[in-house]
């Protein structure tokens, strides 16, 4: 059992990424296996992925151990589940993000969503209703940075904003761990302007799949 606080912890965002790689075969392994003819990247390589699975796409995943030319494996990711997962389906392809530029002087933060949703019903017979769970709200962040428009972090932020582009985020928590997750950024370029309160632009993030979590 453990505690942490998030003091200290850094937000990245991905500023820039390579060229895109197609993925031709998908293991149902845990981790899963990649297969990508001649695709160059190497050990702690973090890649967005997009694939015919649909919890798969859309994630920031982490190259682990030493691919061989033309396959690497996919860190963290379990795919044994056939069902979820079938086999054959999960072709797609591999960027690697080449930069992550840190989002400094964050004030506040706050999660966005997540909510579990649930289907309600009732039976003819029964006396009180039952529930399944069915879909979760659309997650994400919003989060307040001082205003300062020459910084790396706001300027790729307000990047983001104008293309739509989806964009890689790494939260490295202050116990080592990592978040990485794969959305859309906006920011609101005009600052708040409250009498002896810190100048500050409000960016939200809005994710595009499930977080994926490495402990380092």
């Amino acid at each position: 059992m453990s505690v942490s606080l998030p003091n200290g912890s850094t937000i990245e965002i991905g500023s820039a990424v390579g060229t895109v790689k197609n993925i031709t075969a998908l293991t149902n392994a845990s981790p899963a296996v990649a297969t990508s003819v001649a695709h160059g990247f190497t050990v702690g390589d973090y890649l967005i992925i997009t694939s015919g699975w649909s919890r798969l796409t859309d994630r920031l995943v982490r190259v682990l151990t030493a691919p061989t030319v033309d396959s690497f494996t996919l860190e963290g990711i379990n795919t044994t589940d056939t069902g979820v997962f079938p086999a054959g389906s999960g072709v797609g392809t591999a960027q690697k993000v080449t930069t992550f530029t840190q989002i400094t002087q964050i004030l506040t933060t706050a999660s966005q969503g997540g909510e579990q949703q649930f289907l309600s019903y009732q039976f003819l017979e029964d006396d009180s209703q039952k529930e399944i769970p069915t879909t979760k709200t659309a997650g994400g962040f919003n989060f307040s940075v001082a205003d300062d428009p020459s910084l790396a972090g706001y300027i790729a932020l307000a990047s983001a904003n104008d293309d739509r582009v989806k964009r890689a985020l790494r939260v490295n928590l202050s116990n080592d761990s990592k978040l990485c997750y794969l959305g859309y950024c906006t920011l609101n370029e005009t600052p708040t302007l409250t009498v002896n309160e810190l100048m500050a632009c409000e960016a939200t993030v809005r994710f595009l799949n499930k977080p994926t979590r490495y402990a380092t």
